[in-house]
Protein backbone atom coordinates (compact mmCIF):
# COMPACT_ATOMS: atom_id res chain seq x y z
CA UNK A 1 0.00 0.00 0.00
CA UNK A 2 1.47 3.05 -1.11
CA UNK A 3 -0.07 7.38 0.25
CA UNK A 4 -3.07 8.39 -0.84
CA UNK A 5 -2.82 11.24 -2.90
CA UNK A 6 -6.33 12.06 -3.86
CA UNK A 7 -7.07 14.48 -1.00
CA UNK A 8 -3.97 16.61 -1.96
CA UNK A 9 -4.78 16.77 -5.82
CA UNK A 10 -8.73 18.28 -4.58
CA UNK A 11 -6.53 20.55 -3.00
CA UNK A 12 -4.20 21.17 -6.18
CA UNK A 13 -7.22 21.41 -8.28
CA UNK A 14 -9.12 23.78 -5.58
CA UNK A 15 -10.88 26.52 -7.25
CA UNK A 16 -11.49 28.82 -4.32
CA UNK A 17 -13.70 31.30 -5.74
CA UNK A 18 -15.91 29.48 -7.53
CA UNK A 19 -16.37 26.24 -4.32
CA UNK A 20 -16.74 29.33 -1.95
CA UNK A 21 -19.49 31.12 -3.79
CA UNK A 22 -21.11 27.46 -4.04
CA UNK A 23 -20.74 27.13 -0.62
CA UNK A 24 -22.76 30.89 -0.01
CA UNK A 25 -25.02 29.82 -2.29
CA UNK A 26 -26.09 27.21 -0.13
CA UNK A 27 -25.82 29.34 2.89
CA UNK A 28 -28.69 31.46 1.32
CA UNK A 29 -31.07 28.66 0.65
CA UNK A 30 -30.99 27.68 4.39
CA UNK A 31 -30.66 31.38 5.29
CA UNK A 32 -34.26 31.96 5.46
CA UNK A 33 -35.39 28.91 7.61
CA UNK A 34 -36.19 28.97 11.38
CA UNK A 35 -34.71 26.20 13.02
CA UNK A 36 -34.64 24.77 16.57
CA UNK A 37 -33.38 21.61 18.37
CA UNK A 38 -36.28 19.71 16.89
CA UNK A 39 -39.43 21.05 14.42
CA UNK A 40 -40.19 21.62 11.05
CA UNK A 41 -37.10 23.75 10.26
CA UNK A 42 -34.52 21.18 11.15
CA UNK A 43 -35.98 18.84 8.63
CA UNK A 44 -36.62 20.98 5.94
CA UNK A 45 -32.64 22.46 6.34
CA UNK A 46 -31.44 18.58 6.42
CA UNK A 47 -33.55 17.93 2.59
CA UNK A 48 -31.76 20.88 1.42
CA UNK A 49 -28.49 19.51 2.59
CA UNK A 50 -29.82 15.81 1.30
CA UNK A 51 -30.16 17.68 -2.48
CA UNK A 52 -26.35 17.77 -2.16
CA UNK A 53 -25.66 14.47 0.35
CA UNK A 54 -27.46 11.55 0.53
CA UNK A 55 -28.21 11.94 4.72
CA UNK A 56 -30.07 9.11 6.78
CA UNK A 57 -32.52 11.27 8.45
CA UNK A 58 -33.03 10.06 11.97
CA UNK A 59 -35.74 10.69 13.96
CA UNK A 60 -36.10 10.22 17.84
CA UNK A 61 -39.15 10.39 19.69
CA UNK A 62 -39.72 12.90 22.78
CA UNK A 63 -39.41 11.23 26.17
CA UNK A 64 -36.71 9.10 25.22
CA UNK A 65 -34.24 8.86 27.44
CA UNK A 66 -30.35 9.80 26.31
CA UNK A 67 -27.95 9.20 29.42
CA UNK A 68 -28.69 11.98 31.48
CA UNK A 69 -31.54 13.78 29.48
CA UNK A 70 -34.62 13.34 27.82
CA UNK A 71 -35.85 14.18 24.29
CA UNK A 72 -37.48 17.29 24.58
CA UNK A 73 -41.63 18.20 23.54
CA UNK A 74 -41.03 19.18 19.90
CA UNK A 75 -41.13 23.25 18.84
CA UNK A 76 -42.85 23.98 15.85
CA UNK A 77 -43.63 27.98 15.00
CA UNK A 78 -46.01 29.50 12.33
CA UNK A 79 -46.38 33.44 13.73
CA UNK A 80 -45.86 35.54 16.02
CA UNK A 81 -45.68 39.54 16.15
CA UNK A 82 -46.59 42.36 18.70
CA UNK A 83 -49.39 45.11 17.89
CA UNK A 84 -49.36 48.44 19.33
CA UNK A 85 -52.69 49.99 20.06
CA UNK A 86 -53.30 51.31 16.71
CA UNK A 87 -53.07 47.55 15.46
CA UNK A 88 -49.28 48.29 13.89
CA UNK A 89 -46.70 45.46 14.52
CA UNK A 90 -43.59 46.97 16.34
CA UNK A 91 -42.38 43.34 16.27
CA UNK A 92 -42.93 40.36 13.86
CA UNK A 93 -41.69 37.41 13.03
CA UNK A 94 -42.06 37.17 9.26
CA UNK A 95 -39.26 39.74 8.72
CA UNK A 96 -36.92 37.73 11.18
CA UNK A 97 -37.31 34.58 12.86
CA UNK A 98 -34.72 35.72 15.55
CA UNK A 99 -37.77 38.17 16.56
CA UNK A 100 -38.55 35.80 18.51
CA UNK A 101 -37.18 33.93 21.50
CA UNK A 102 -36.85 29.85 20.35
CA UNK A 103 -38.58 27.44 21.85
CA UNK A 104 -41.21 30.31 23.56
CA UNK A 105 -44.68 28.86 24.79
CA UNK A 106 -47.49 30.18 22.88
CA UNK A 107 -49.04 33.12 24.04
CA UNK A 108 -51.93 35.48 22.78
CA UNK A 109 -52.58 38.48 25.12
CA UNK A 110 -52.90 42.27 25.75
CA UNK A 111 -50.31 43.54 28.26
CA UNK A 112 -48.80 46.77 29.88
CA UNK A 113 -45.52 47.81 28.20
CA UNK A 114 -44.19 47.26 31.64
CA UNK A 115 -45.44 43.97 31.37
CA UNK A 116 -43.91 43.19 27.92
CA UNK A 117 -40.39 44.45 28.49
CA UNK A 118 -40.37 41.55 31.00
CA UNK A 119 -40.00 39.17 27.68
CA UNK A 120 -38.08 41.64 25.51
CA UNK A 121 -34.18 41.49 24.91
CA UNK A 122 -32.30 43.84 22.82
CA UNK A 123 -28.42 45.11 22.49
CA UNK A 124 -27.83 48.54 24.00
CA UNK A 125 -24.64 48.03 22.76
CA UNK A 126 -25.70 47.33 19.27
CA UNK A 127 -28.62 49.10 18.74
CA UNK A 128 -29.21 47.95 15.21
CA UNK A 129 -28.85 44.35 15.46
CA UNK A 130 -31.28 41.44 17.50
CA UNK A 131 -30.19 39.30 19.79
CA UNK A 132 -30.55 35.58 18.95
CA UNK A 133 -32.14 34.65 22.67
CA UNK A 134 -33.35 30.51 23.27
CA UNK A 135 -35.70 29.10 26.40
CA UNK A 136 -35.21 25.62 24.99
CA UNK A 137 -36.16 23.43 28.39
CA UNK A 138 -38.41 26.85 30.02
CA UNK A 139 -41.81 26.98 30.15
CA UNK A 140 -41.66 30.84 29.19
CA UNK A 141 -41.75 33.26 26.15
CA UNK A 142 -40.02 36.45 24.60
CA UNK A 143 -39.07 38.63 21.56
CA UNK A 144 -35.76 40.22 20.22
CA UNK A 145 -35.91 43.65 18.83
CA UNK A 146 -33.25 46.45 18.27
CA UNK A 147 -32.95 48.26 21.08
CA UNK A 148 -33.06 51.65 19.08
CA UNK A 149 -36.92 49.92 18.87
CA UNK A 150 -37.40 49.35 22.20
CA UNK A 151 -36.78 52.87 23.65
CA UNK A 152 -39.53 53.94 20.83
CA UNK A 153 -42.17 51.78 22.47
CA UNK A 154 -44.54 53.69 23.80
CA UNK A 155 -46.53 53.46 27.44
CA UNK A 156 -49.67 51.83 25.90
CA UNK A 157 -51.28 48.07 25.36
CA UNK A 158 -49.78 45.66 23.05
CA UNK A 159 -51.57 42.57 21.94
CA UNK A 160 -48.55 39.48 22.12
CA UNK A 161 -49.01 36.78 19.65
CA UNK A 162 -46.81 33.59 19.15
CA UNK A 163 -48.39 31.01 17.34
CA UNK A 164 -46.51 28.00 18.04
CA UNK A 165 -46.50 24.44 19.49
CA UNK A 166 -45.00 22.52 22.03
CA UNK A 167 -45.86 18.97 21.76
CA UNK A 168 -44.77 15.23 21.68
CA UNK A 169 -43.05 14.85 18.78
CA UNK A 170 -38.99 13.90 17.66
CA UNK A 171 -35.68 15.11 17.82
CA UNK A 172 -34.51 14.83 14.21
CA UNK A 173 -30.90 15.04 12.70
CA UNK A 174 -28.64 13.62 10.00
CA UNK A 175 -26.25 11.42 9.35
CA UNK A 176 -23.58 10.70 6.33
CA UNK A 177 -21.72 7.54 6.24
CA UNK A 178 -18.89 7.48 3.68
CA UNK A 179 -16.91 3.90 3.98
CA UNK A 180 -13.04 3.85 3.45
CA UNK A 181 -10.80 0.92 3.58
CA UNK A 182 -11.05 0.58 7.48
CA UNK A 183 -13.53 0.60 9.88
CA UNK A 184 -11.88 3.28 12.03
CA UNK A 185 -13.97 6.46 11.54
CA UNK A 186 -13.04 10.27 11.44
CA UNK A 187 -16.08 12.34 12.55
CA UNK A 188 -17.14 15.45 11.42
CA UNK A 189 -19.86 17.15 13.25
CA UNK A 190 -21.48 20.23 12.92
CA UNK A 191 -25.17 21.51 14.80
CA UNK A 192 -28.22 22.21 12.60
CA UNK A 193 -30.03 24.40 15.32
CA UNK A 194 -30.01 28.11 15.22
CA UNK A 195 -32.11 30.14 12.98
CA UNK A 196 -30.86 33.06 10.73
CA UNK A 197 -27.43 32.77 12.10
CA UNK A 198 -24.33 32.31 9.52
CA UNK A 199 -21.08 32.12 10.80
CA UNK A 200 -22.20 30.40 14.08
CA UNK A 201 -24.56 27.85 12.60
CA UNK A 202 -24.79 28.03 8.70
CA UNK A 203 -20.98 27.90 7.59
CA UNK A 204 -20.58 24.65 9.81
CA UNK A 205 -23.53 22.97 7.93
CA UNK A 206 -22.44 24.23 4.91
CA UNK A 207 -18.62 23.16 5.19
CA UNK A 208 -19.92 19.56 6.87
CA UNK A 209 -21.83 19.23 3.72
CA UNK A 210 -18.87 20.13 1.11
CA UNK A 211 -16.63 17.61 3.01
CA UNK A 212 -19.00 15.15 2.14
CA UNK A 213 -19.46 16.01 -1.47
CA UNK A 214 -15.28 16.01 -2.37
CA UNK A 215 -14.62 13.36 0.06
CA UNK A 216 -17.15 11.11 -1.67
CA UNK A 217 -15.36 11.71 -5.01
CA UNK A 218 -11.85 9.99 -3.97
CA UNK A 219 -10.95 6.57 -2.46
CA UNK A 220 -10.26 6.95 1.41
CA UNK A 221 -8.38 4.56 4.21
CA UNK A 222 -10.48 6.08 6.77
CA UNK A 223 -14.23 5.73 6.85
CA UNK A 224 -15.83 9.03 7.31
CA UNK A 225 -19.14 9.83 9.34
CA UNK A 226 -20.42 12.99 9.21
CA UNK A 227 -23.74 14.48 11.81
CA UNK A 228 -26.00 17.39 11.17
CA UNK A 229 -27.15 17.66 14.71
CA UNK A 230 -28.43 20.36 17.33
CA UNK A 231 -26.18 21.40 19.74
CA UNK A 232 -25.52 19.50 22.62
CA UNK A 233 -28.86 17.08 22.71
CA UNK A 234 -27.78 16.26 19.78
CA UNK A 235 -24.58 15.29 20.42
CA UNK A 236 -25.80 13.54 23.33
CA UNK A 237 -28.40 11.51 21.46
CA UNK A 238 -26.33 10.18 19.18
CA UNK A 239 -23.38 9.06 21.59
CA UNK A 240 -26.60 7.56 23.61
CA UNK A 241 -28.10 5.60 20.52
CA UNK A 242 -24.44 4.76 19.18
CA UNK A 243 -22.42 3.21 22.00
CA UNK A 244 -20.84 0.43 20.06
CA UNK A 245 -20.06 2.89 17.40
CA UNK A 246 -17.97 4.98 19.91
CA UNK A 247 -14.79 2.97 19.74
CA UNK A 248 -13.97 3.33 16.20
CA UNK A 249 -13.79 6.98 16.41
CA UNK A 250 -9.89 7.87 15.77
CA UNK A 251 -10.44 11.53 15.00
CA UNK A 252 -12.86 14.18 14.69
CA UNK A 253 -14.06 17.87 14.19
CA UNK A 254 -16.86 19.54 15.26
CA UNK A 255 -17.07 22.50 12.68
CA UNK A 256 -18.44 25.75 13.01
CA UNK A 257 -17.64 29.80 12.28
CA UNK A 258 -15.85 29.11 9.39
CA UNK A 259 -16.88 31.65 7.46
CA UNK A 260 -15.34 35.22 9.10
CA UNK A 261 -12.87 36.85 8.34
CA UNK A 262 -10.61 35.98 11.68
CA UNK A 263 -7.90 33.71 11.54
CA UNK A 264 -8.15 30.11 12.53
CA UNK A 265 -8.52 28.81 15.80
CA UNK A 266 -8.17 25.17 16.90
CA UNK A 267 -9.40 24.16 20.07
CA UNK A 268 -7.72 21.05 21.76
CA UNK A 269 -9.04 17.46 21.69
CA UNK A 270 -8.98 17.10 26.08
CA UNK A 271 -6.18 14.90 25.57
CA UNK A 272 -4.23 17.76 23.96
CA UNK A 273 -1.89 15.62 22.62
CA UNK A 274 -3.96 13.30 19.85
CA UNK A 275 -3.18 13.00 16.41
CA UNK A 276 -6.06 15.07 15.43
CA UNK A 277 -4.50 18.25 17.69
CA UNK A 278 -1.15 17.36 16.23
CA UNK A 279 -2.47 17.52 12.45
CA UNK A 280 -4.23 20.46 12.78
CA UNK A 281 -1.89 22.67 14.46
CA UNK A 282 0.65 21.40 12.25
CA UNK A 283 -1.43 22.67 8.78
CA UNK A 284 -1.94 25.93 10.84
CA UNK A 285 2.01 26.16 11.66
CA UNK A 286 2.80 25.55 7.87
CA UNK A 287 -0.12 27.69 6.03
CA UNK A 288 2.09 31.17 6.56
CA UNK A 289 -1.42 32.63 8.55
CA UNK A 290 -1.71 33.93 11.81
CA UNK A 291 -3.45 31.51 13.58
CA UNK A 292 -4.83 30.45 17.32
CA UNK A 293 -4.97 27.46 19.29
CA UNK A 294 -6.85 27.09 22.74
CA UNK A 295 -6.63 24.36 25.22
CA UNK A 296 -9.59 22.40 25.86
CA UNK A 297 -12.27 23.50 28.28
CA UNK A 298 -15.58 21.98 29.28
CA UNK A 299 -17.55 25.06 27.54
CA UNK A 300 -18.41 25.86 23.69
CA UNK A 301 -20.02 23.28 21.09
CA UNK A 302 -20.06 19.71 21.04
CA UNK A 303 -16.47 18.94 21.38
CA UNK A 304 -17.02 19.02 25.16
CA UNK A 305 -19.74 15.94 25.14
CA UNK A 306 -17.63 14.18 22.56
CA UNK A 307 -15.02 14.62 25.33
CA UNK A 308 -16.91 13.77 27.93
CA UNK A 309 -15.66 11.47 30.94
CA UNK A 310 -16.49 7.98 30.19
CA UNK A 311 -16.36 8.81 26.32
CA UNK A 312 -13.09 10.85 25.45
CA UNK A 313 -13.18 10.64 22.09
CA UNK A 314 -9.93 12.80 20.10
CA UNK A 315 -12.15 15.46 18.95
CA UNK A 316 -11.30 19.27 18.41
CA UNK A 317 -12.85 21.98 16.80
CA UNK A 318 -11.82 24.07 13.99
CA UNK A 319 -13.07 27.29 13.63
CA UNK A 320 -12.28 30.87 12.37
CA UNK A 321 -13.27 32.95 15.32
CA UNK A 322 -14.34 31.17 17.79
CA UNK A 323 -17.41 31.45 19.35
CA UNK A 324 -18.43 34.78 21.75
CA UNK A 325 -15.40 36.11 20.15
CA UNK A 326 -16.99 38.17 17.56
CA UNK A 327 -19.49 41.18 18.15
CA UNK A 328 -22.00 39.76 15.47
CA UNK A 329 -22.15 36.25 17.64
CA UNK A 330 -25.65 35.58 18.20
CA UNK A 331 -27.18 38.61 16.14
CA UNK A 332 -28.29 39.42 13.28
CA UNK A 333 -25.36 41.11 12.35
CA UNK A 334 -24.01 37.01 11.53
CA UNK A 335 -25.54 37.09 7.91
CA UNK A 336 -24.96 36.78 4.73
CA UNK A 337 -23.38 40.13 4.53
CA UNK A 338 -20.77 39.01 7.45
CA UNK A 339 -19.86 35.26 6.18
CA UNK A 340 -17.63 35.45 3.05
CA UNK A 341 -17.36 32.94 0.20
CA UNK A 342 -13.64 33.43 0.21
CA UNK A 343 -13.25 32.46 3.94
CA UNK A 344 -15.22 29.38 3.20
CA UNK A 345 -13.15 27.92 1.07
CA UNK A 346 -10.36 28.53 2.62
CA UNK A 347 -11.59 26.48 5.97
CA UNK A 348 -12.65 23.57 3.29
CA UNK A 349 -9.46 23.52 2.14
CA UNK A 350 -7.57 23.34 5.71
CA UNK A 351 -10.46 20.94 6.57
CA UNK A 352 -9.26 18.56 3.44
CA UNK A 353 -5.28 19.42 4.51
CA UNK A 354 -5.84 18.54 7.89
CA UNK A 355 -7.76 15.22 6.55
CA UNK A 356 -4.89 14.30 4.11
CA UNK A 357 -2.30 14.44 7.18
CA UNK A 358 -4.86 11.57 8.64
CA UNK A 359 -4.86 9.71 5.76
CA UNK A 360 -1.57 9.25 5.06
CA UNK A 361 0.20 9.50 8.26
CA UNK A 362 1.71 6.29 8.28
CA UNK A 363 4.88 4.30 9.73
CA UNK A 364 7.94 2.72 7.43
CA UNK A 365 10.61 1.08 7.28
CA UNK A 366 14.16 2.36 5.49
CA UNK A 367 14.59 -0.71 2.67
CA UNK A 368 17.78 0.07 2.88
CA UNK A 369 19.09 0.93 6.76
CA UNK A 370 23.30 0.26 6.68
CA UNK A 371 23.98 3.76 6.26
CA UNK A 372 22.94 6.54 3.66
CA UNK A 373 21.72 5.28 0.30
CA UNK A 374 22.71 5.95 -3.13
CA UNK A 375 20.31 8.57 -4.33
CA UNK A 376 21.92 9.53 -7.15
CA UNK A 377 22.19 6.23 -8.74
CA UNK A 378 17.95 6.15 -8.11
CA UNK A 379 17.23 8.89 -10.03
CA UNK A 380 16.14 11.19 -6.88
CA UNK A 381 19.11 13.96 -7.02
CA UNK A 382 18.02 16.99 -9.04
CA UNK A 383 14.75 15.24 -9.98
CA UNK A 384 12.80 17.91 -8.39
CA UNK A 385 13.60 21.03 -10.22
CA UNK A 386 15.84 23.50 -8.48
CA UNK A 387 13.61 25.86 -7.06
CA UNK A 388 13.05 25.95 -2.79
CA UNK A 389 10.02 23.57 -2.73
CA UNK A 390 12.73 21.24 -4.62
CA UNK A 391 15.04 22.00 -2.27
CA UNK A 392 12.69 21.22 0.69
CA UNK A 393 11.83 18.11 -0.61
CA UNK A 394 15.60 16.43 -1.29
CA UNK A 395 16.04 17.50 2.37
CA UNK A 396 12.72 15.27 3.49
CA UNK A 397 14.42 12.12 1.57
CA UNK A 398 17.42 12.05 4.43
CA UNK A 399 15.05 12.60 6.90
CA UNK A 400 12.51 10.05 5.72
CA UNK A 401 15.26 7.80 5.16
CA UNK A 402 17.16 8.42 8.79
CA UNK A 403 13.70 8.17 10.78
CA UNK A 404 11.72 5.25 8.95
CA UNK A 405 12.69 2.59 11.45
CA UNK A 406 8.63 1.71 12.19
CA UNK A 407 8.94 3.93 15.44
CA UNK A 408 8.09 7.07 13.44
CA UNK A 409 5.69 7.88 11.57
CA UNK A 410 5.39 10.80 8.91
CA UNK A 411 3.47 12.94 10.88
CA UNK A 412 6.75 12.42 13.71
CA UNK A 413 8.72 13.24 10.83
CA UNK A 414 7.39 16.30 9.14
CA UNK A 415 7.40 17.90 12.97
CA UNK A 416 11.00 16.92 13.91
CA UNK A 417 12.26 18.25 10.58
CA UNK A 418 10.11 21.09 10.78
CA UNK A 419 9.00 21.00 7.17
CA UNK A 420 5.68 20.55 6.00
CA UNK A 421 3.49 17.26 5.95
CA UNK A 422 3.18 17.64 2.09
CA UNK A 423 6.52 18.30 1.59
CA UNK A 424 7.43 14.45 3.89
CA UNK A 425 4.83 12.79 1.84
CA UNK A 426 5.69 13.65 -1.68
CA UNK A 427 9.54 12.37 -0.43
CA UNK A 428 7.82 9.40 1.05
CA UNK A 429 6.44 8.60 -2.22
CA UNK A 430 9.19 9.00 -4.37
CA UNK A 431 11.38 6.86 -2.26
CA UNK A 432 8.70 4.26 -2.24
CA UNK A 433 8.93 4.29 -6.04
CA UNK A 434 12.17 3.49 -6.09
CA UNK A 435 11.97 0.59 -3.25
CA UNK A 436 13.47 2.46 -0.80
CA UNK A 437 10.81 2.35 1.78
CA UNK A 438 8.16 -0.08 2.59
CA UNK A 439 5.22 0.65 5.25
CA UNK A 440 4.65 -0.87 8.49
CA UNK A 441 1.01 -1.43 9.41
CA UNK A 442 1.45 -0.44 12.87
CA UNK A 443 4.19 1.19 15.00
CA UNK A 444 7.39 -0.94 15.55
CA UNK A 445 10.67 -1.07 16.48
CA UNK A 446 13.07 -2.03 13.94
CA UNK A 447 15.57 -4.82 14.76
CA UNK A 448 18.92 -5.84 12.94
Amino acid sequence: MGLNNGISELIRDFGSEKIGLEMHQLMTELFPLCRSITGDGVRQSLQIISQHLPLKIQEVPTGTQVFDWEIPYEWNIRDAYVKNSSGEKVIDFQESNLHVVNYSIPVHKTITLAELKDHLFSLPEHPDWIPYQKSYFSNTWGFCLQHRKLQALKDEKYEVFIDASLEPGNLTYGEYYLEGEMEDEILISCHCCHPSLCNDNLSGMVLTAFLGKYLSSIPLRYSYRLLFIPSTIGSVTWMALNKTQLSKIRHGLVAACVGDPGHPTYKKSRNGRAEIDRAVEHILKHSGEPFSVDDFSPFGYDERQFSSPGINLPIGSLTRTSYGRFPEYHTSADNLEFVRPLYLADSLKKYLAVFDVLENNKYFFNCQPYGEPRLGKRGLTGAFGGGKDAQSIEKALLWVLNFSDGENNLLDIAERAELPFSTVKEAASALIKVGLLREQQSKSILHI
